[in-house]
């Protein structure tokens, strides 16, 4: 029986061997497979798109995309090409839950939404060079158009994302680190070629042990000030040692395999951070800082320790009298909307009539109840609403799902009939949501309100909108003519009566209650959303700004540009004299005032309406 137990233990200890060396065998050859090029045969790897096309271009090159779907428009090599990077991001990324996009549509007041142009567009292409002197200029220029290119195509993809990695972008540090690692490629390219000349057999050994040395460096070193003091003479003897191996006729295409695959790495490695850090940016801009959180929890948290008087019986004629000035707020954040109804009420020349309604969500309700209790506005009356429990009629309150914010876009589209990336143009505007259009049921005894975005400052007094002649029209707004309703057309489709006319910003709109309800503008919306989503839209949400482009054709008055300054929230270059001449900044956008990455220097002027001595923000840290 021992002799029987004892051969059994052998052949299981035999087993265990064999499999140990088949792992060690298999660990030799991934390594192997990868230092040859065969896990991707040695193509380039193509530029990644992220979008579906959801239309062909029209007669100004427009091409409509959505942005909420994955899509991708390149073929099945470059798919293949690119998926282990795609596979990388979803390892590294962020765990999120599998109805984030939804949510953020639902929930997100950060976000812009954007149907941009493909990338797949004409590359240029160097011009022969008939003099020394010519090739520089050529060069300079490729190198130019080549740099405009890249930063178009990169704001079709990624939005103002784009925009705020320029304005922070670092200049490049650990320059010698950077040489190290360029010429330990170019060794390792040649290397395989030289090995094989028996002639040259110390030539080998020399590019052997500076790839060596080069690579002992590197794994112990992460910055120049970690290099060692002979780093210099190792760099001169390396690039002396290459410089020799170029002198010698070697297997041009083994040379060009080993630099191919070089630079597909480099490229998966370039385009990996750059879709992780474009994500993290999305993640950061949709996500409430901590400190606005925290004051959302104290205050509701404050509400429910003693719950403040009810002023709402007292204050009950004033809330339903239209011969007073009636402002709306759609918001879910409590410091937003107190900066708007400060700025508002500062630069008033009578504050006793302005009242001003506070639409918010059940979940801030009662943090905004009690911070309006708290925090008085001269003397213009804080009304508070949740729009979740509003007393309608059943068939609009069956499609109260949730509080739904101004509606951000992007569109991005060619400027000519033959494109390329230096003719896109990309802008963002902002419309109303599908919670607007409740407007004439939550008030129906008002006939004239102005509707505010909670990302704007008020500059100067706004009591002229009440004496102004709307001409018959619902809605007056400042107009937005870098996009035309023509250049929308795919989008649109056949529904456009003036291909001229202008798209228009939400931000300070003034609204006829009365001629809204006269032209049944609700009813008009809601059938256009539901035959937008007949036609198979999965999002409610382009099938709102769909209908909202369209429900207000011919209805829109156009009050002077000087009303309201949009922009504030993407674009970095507008000019201090056009911000101080503007009645009202809006900060539309990705880059909100209350965030971290809000756009630094315009920080200031919405900053100065905020109560830094309440004892709330002081306790939850709130400094933007």
């Amino acid at each position: 029986m021992k002799s029987g137990g004892s051969s059994y233990a052998l052949r299981r200890w035999r087993g265990l061997v064999i499999a140990v060396l088949g792992l060690v065998l298999l660990s030799m050859l991934v390594p192997l497979v990868f230092l040859l090029g065969l896990h991707n045969g040695f193509h380039s790897v193509a530029a990644y798109t992220t979008e579906q096309q959801t239309a062909a271009s029209n007669q100004n090159g427009l091409k409509v995309y959505n942005q909420q779907k994955a899509g991708n428009s390149r073929n099945h090599s470059e798919k293949e090409s690119s998926k282990h990077v795609a596979d990388l991001i979803k390892r590294l990324g962020p765990t999120l839950p599998k109805d984030f996009k939804r949510n953020l549509v639902k929930e997100a007041k950060n976000k812009t939404t954007g149907f941009p142009v493909p990338t797949d567009m004409p590359k240029s292409h160097r011009k022969a060079d008939s003099t020394k002197t010519d090739g520089t200029v050529d060069s300079i220029e490729n190198l130019k158009s080549t740099t405009v290119e890249s930063e178009k195509s990169c704001e079709v993809k990624f939005g103002s994302y784009c925009l705020w990695r320029q304005e922070h972008r670092e200049i490049m540090k650990d320059h010698v680190l950077k040489k190290l690692k360029d010429q330990l490629y170019v060794a390792r390219a040649y290397y395989p070629s030289i090995a094989k000349l028996p002639a040259h057999d110390k030539l080998s050994r020399e590019l052997k042990q500076n790839i060596q040395d080069f690579e002992r460096v590197l794994s112990e070193t992460t910055a120049d000030a970690d290099l060692p003091e002979q780093i210099e003479k190792k760099l001169l003897r390396m690039e002396a040692v290459i410089a020799q191996a170029k002198s010698f006729t070697t297997d041009c295409n083994n040379v060009d395999k080993k630099l191919r695959q070089l630079v597909d790495l480099t490229e998966d490695e370039a385009n990996f951070h750059m879709r992780q850090s474009a994500f993290l940016y999305q993640l950061a801009v949709q996500t409430l800082p901590k400190s606005l959180h925290c004051l959302s929890m104290r205050l509701t948290v404050e509400y429910f320790k003693s719950i403040p008087l009810d002023m709402e019986q007292s204050q009950a004629e004033k809330y339903m009298n239209p011969a007073l000035h009636h402002y709306v707020i759609f918001s879910n954040n409590v410091l937003a909307s107190s900066v708007v109804i400060n700025s508002t009420v500062m630069h008033a020349k009578e504050s006793r009539d302005q009242v001003f309604h506070v639409l918010t969500d059940q979940l801030n309700y009662f943090a905004m109840k009690m911070w309006f209790f708290k925090n008085t506005y001269r003397e213009a009356t804080v009304q508070v609403l949740n729009i979740e429990d509003l007393n309608l009629e059943d068939n609009e309150k069956k499609n109260i799902l949730h509080l739904s914010l101004p509606e951000e876009l992007r569109i991005s589209f060619y400027t000519i009939d033959k494109p390329s990336r230096t003719h896109i143009r990309t802008e963002y505007i902002s419309l109303f949501s599908h919670s607007h259009y409740l407007l004439p049921k939550i008030f129906r005894t008002l006939t004239k309100i102005v509707v505010l975005d909670d990302d704007i400052i008020v500059q100067q007094d706004l009591s002229d909108l009440w004496s102004l002649d709307m001409e018959g029209k619902v809605n007056g707004a400042v107009q937005f003519c870098a996009v035309r309703l023509g250049q929308l057309k795919n989008y649109l489709h056949e529904n456009i009566t003036d291909v001229n006319s202008c798209a228009w910003m939400s931000g300070l709109n003034i609204v006829d209650l009365a001629r809204w309800r006269e032209l049944h503008v609700t009813e008009t919306f809601q059938k256009l959303v539901q035959e937008h989503l007949g036609k198979g839209e999965e999002l409610y949400q382009f099938a709102t700004a769909h209908a909202t482009l369209l429900v207000f054709q011919d209805i829109v008055h156009a009050i002077d540009d000087n009303w309201m300054l949009s922009g504030l929230g993407h674009d970095y270059s507008l000019g201090v004299e056009a911000i101080k001449k503007a009645a009202v900044l809006h900060f539309n956008g990705n880059m909100k005032p209350w965030i971290e990455l809000g756009i630094r220097k315009y920080k200031a002027y919405w900053k100065k309406f905020m109560s830094l001595e309440n004892q709330f923000l002081s306790d939850c840290n709130v400094n933007p």
